[in-house]
């Protein structure tokens, strides 16, 4: 039901701002980045967080992704690799089949800390996210290929295996560690 409430109240403020879609509702001087090739490897799902991964190629295949998964990537994207949340909601809006723009535009910027619940410090991390909500890792290993012989939950963490499974796998290591992309976002956003 609380969903349901947030999806008419997304209506009402695209209603009353309708540049909702491309600029924050309440702008705290962000200056993300533009960096084309973070963008790229998330999109493609190569960022080395199999979690992230996994919903990015779910979203290229099916056009769909649960939400949490939603709210995992789309935290990745505008909190660790600090993209401009608009480059997310346009490719989310481009391949979703129940893409909706209030909505669209109202969850990117939530979870970039712009929007109208703004906790600009709330961040998903992704290993946590993934043990609690893809304990077995079923799901990563249903979209991330590369990752389907890594068992139980081991299969969040690929970089910690030993380094002759390691070496077995064709995936990336993690484009950023979560603590430093979590140290630079708090410190670029402080200066904001």
């Amino acid at each position: 039901m609380r969903q349901m409430c947030w999806r008419d109240f997304y209506h009402q403020v695209l209603a009353v701002t309708p540049d909702y879609p491309r600029s924050d509702y309440r702008s705290r001087g962000d200056d993300r980045t533009k960096d084309k090739d973070a963008f790229a490897a998330w999109r493609d799902g190569r960022t080395g967080y199999p979690i992230v991964d996994a919903g990015m190629r779910q979203l290229q295949r099916e056009g769909y992704m649960h939400n949490r998964a939603r709210l995992i990537t789309s935290s990745f994207l505008t909190k660790i690799l600090y993209v401009d949340w608009t480059w997310g909601a346009r490719h989310f809006f481009d391949l979703l089949v129940d893409g909706d723009m209030a909505n669209n535009s109202g969850n990117w910027q939530w979870s970039a800390g712009t929007g109208n619940d703004t906790r600009p410090y709330r961040v998903l991390n992704p290993i946590r996210q993934a043990e609690r909500y893809d304990p077995s890792g079923d799901y990563v290993r249903r979209y991330v290929d590369e990752l389907s012989g890594v068992e139980g939950k081991a299969v969040h963490q690929p970089w910690k295996l030993d380094d002759e499974a390691r070496a077995k796998l064709d995936y990336p290591e993690p484009m950023v560690d979560y603590s430093d992309g979590m140290r630079s976002y708090r410190e670029r956003h402080t200066k904001s």
